[in-house]
């Protein structure tokens, strides 16, 4: 699949997720198998674009893979210099997120409430194309609920604008991220544009990754909470494609050398408190691979303060999980 001069090596995207698709997470995903890992969302609003939290979700130092940065807000002239500032900094593709159904997003008209207003969504569309010399992607829902899918009609206006590739999650904004994903949505897209479209939404194994692409023709798929502790699935899905065979999922070894690896690269992204903090949620998804540790075990990492206190509880869990016993 190509996003206008950029060929991707598949067709397997991490989805941008506001807290979750830091440069740690991504680095590991494309280490295992991801042809693209977007960034967490940057907001538009001038005041924010250099804060911290801003500095840190672009931050491309030594990153490999392309460099996708996402952008929200409502405002056309805003997006428009919150995308080139971002490719000052490095960005190699901008996506506009028109798809997040968060309430304090929608709240203010952005993502996924945007898709009530088509008018301003060609506004913003063509803003931002017209504001960088680097492709730019779309993503949105498949509406803004179940009797208002307009997700053609969007699909439409962003070819047009010149966006050079859509990503639709298969859910209205109502829909939140409750029921089943449906995909006959994304296939009408397909067919009505002819810039490539990558199908999103409950994509957690293998066979649903073939099923979708099938169901869809889609170009490409995009997974986000089903990465999340499970960086492999993009290796298996990619594995399943070309041969049609179910690799066997990571061993307890393997799974604490990727958590461990994972958690030094946090403390030294964001400092050891941050790192500690944030590290506890991406310990959860881990141990969900692997056989079940001992609530007790699980409470002992989350009341650790330090890097030191938490890779050793860590190791204490999979020690036990390897051996059979706790360690102190």
């Amino acid at each position: 699949m190509q996003i206008g001069p950029h060929q991707l090596p598949n067709p397997l995207i991490l989805a941008p997720m506001a807290g979750v698709s830091d440069r740690p997470f991504r680095e590991i995903c494309i280490r295992n198998g991801a042809g693209l890992a977007v960034s967490e969302m940057v907001a538009s609003n001038p005041a924010l674009l250099h804060h911290k939290k801003s500095l840190q979700r672009t931050d491309h130092n030594g990153e490999t893979g392309l460099r996708s940065v996402q952008i929200l807000g409502t405002d056309p002239s805003e997006m428009a210099a919150a995308a080139k500032l971002n490719a000052q900094r490095g960005a190699q593709i901008i996506d506009i997120n028109m798809g997040c159904p968060a309430k304090k997003v929608c709240s203010v008209a952005a993502g996924s409430a945007l898709l009530k207003d088509e008018d301003l969504v060609k506004r913003i569309l063509e803003a931002v194309v017209n504001a960088v010399d680097v492709p730019v992607t779309l993503k949105i829902r498949t509406g803004w609920d179940t009797q208002h899918r307009n997700a053609v009609t969007i699909a439409q206006i962003a070819e047009a604008s010149g966006i050079a590739a859509l990503t639709i999650h298969g859910r209205t904004r109502a829909c939140k991220f409750e029921g089943q994903a449906e995909y006959d949505t994304i296939k009408a897209v397909k067919q009505s544009v002819n810039i490539p479209v990558i199908a999103n939404g409950d994509i957690d194994s293998p066979a649903k990754a073939l099923q979708v692409l099938q169901n869809t023709d889609a170009d490409a798929i995009m997974i986000g909470r089903a990465a999340q502790g499970n960086p492999w699935l993009f290796g298996q899905i990619l594995h399943f494609l070309s041969t049609g065979e179910h690799l066997p999922g990571p061993s307890i070894t393997e799974i604490q050398q990727t958590l461990t690896g994972h958690l030094e690269n946090l403390y030294r992204f964001y400092g050891d408190t941050s790192g500690v903090r944030i590290a506890r949620k991406h310990i959860a998804w881990y141990l969900k691979q692997s056989p079940p540790a001992r609530q007790d075990d699980k409470d002992r990492i989350n009341q650790a303060s330090t890097p030191s206190q938490q890779i050793a509880r860590v190791g204490a869990v999979f020690y036990f999980l390897t051996n059979g016993f706790s360690g102190s």
